[in-house]
């Protein structure tokens, strides 16, 4: 269902916070012609916390119409308020997504009952493919192994899942578990370097944020990988490695990406949604070198 290499896609605003269509546009066009196999709008890196429900729904509209087929486009549900959540959940059935993408509730992190609750009513809400979003160290809580089983045996429809989880050790047992209850259950890290030991472990790609930054080489990498040509695979993924310095270098690593894209030649404001620490023009600077 989804394999290869997936991009959250950077939510391209002005100063002012305001989305730039133009700019956003280009972004997605830059994707899609570099050979990304689907894009994710308002995951973590794009601000999904930060965004009104009406500006989702505008900018999942522009989306899916301006990428007209060329990728997958999938809509990030997460939300405080389980009204909303259910709201944009339909509105990306209507308005044509491939998917949507649904984190854990976060601050009181649900127990294995409450969240069967509500991925289950997410997935009764709609029928596109859902992809669990497991992020741990941002939701409080862990979508174990038995529970992600439990989820794609309950619900058809549940068939993939983002798992951001620094082990592959996790995302090994989570493939395991699901794939004796679906076959064709997805399975994507959330990590960048994670590609080959994903893939190796039985999984199916990545769902990234430096792909933002330079997809031609993460296509080409999938590319490889799938042709046998694991030598041109490393190679790429050598140079993951060593751009995965660029998240570090801001106070939060929305804005490293955000730097990233702009140091590579888009010309993008870096703000951040606040509260927040701004990148600097020392950061950016760091973030130049670090692209080489």
């Amino acid at each position: 269902m989804f394999e290869g290499i997936y991009c959250p896609s950077i939510t391209i605003a002005d100063d002012e916070g305001k989305i730039d269509y133009e700019l956003w546009g280009a972004h997605l066009d830059h994707l899609a012609d570099a050979g990304i196999d689907g894009v994710l709008l308002f995951g973590s890196i794009g601000e999904f916390y930060a965004y009104s429900l009406e500006d989702k729904k505008a900018a999942l509209a522009f989306a899916v119409e301006r990428v007209a087929g060329r990728m997958k486009v999938l809509a990030g549900v997460g939300d405080t308020v389980m009204a909303r959540v259910l709201d944009f959940t339909r509105f990306a059935e209507q308005t044509g997504a491939d998917g949507i993408v649904a984190v854990s509730p976060y601050y009181f992190g649900p127990t294995d009952a409450t969240a069967k609750e509500y991925f289950g009513a997410i997935a009764q809400a709609t029928s596109l493919p859902i992809v669990l979003y497991n992020f741990p160290a941002r939701t409080g809580t862990d979508l174990s192994p038995e529970l992600v089983a439990d989820l794609a045996r309950a619900y058809p429809n549940i068939c993939g899942i983002k798992d951001t989880v620094d082990t592959i050790s996790h995302t090994r047992k989570v493939i395991a578990a699901v794939r004796a209850v679906n076959p064709d259950f997805s399975v994507l890290s959330g990590f960048d370097e994670y590609y080959l030991v994903n893939r190796v472990s039985g999984g199916n790609g990545v769902l990234c944020g430096l792909t933002n930054v330079e997809p031609e080489l993460f296509a080409r990498m999938h590319a490889a990988y799938q042709a046998g040509d694991f030598a041109g695979a490393i190679a790429c993924a050598e140079r993951i490695s060593r751009l995965m310095a660029v998240y570090d270098v801001c106070d939060l690593f929305i804005s490293s990406i955000k730097a990233a894209v702009m140091v590579k030649g888009l010309p993008i404001s870096t703000k951040i949604s606040d509260p927040a620490l701004q990148a600097t023009p020392e950061q950016i600077e760091r973030v130049r070198e670090l692209l080489g």
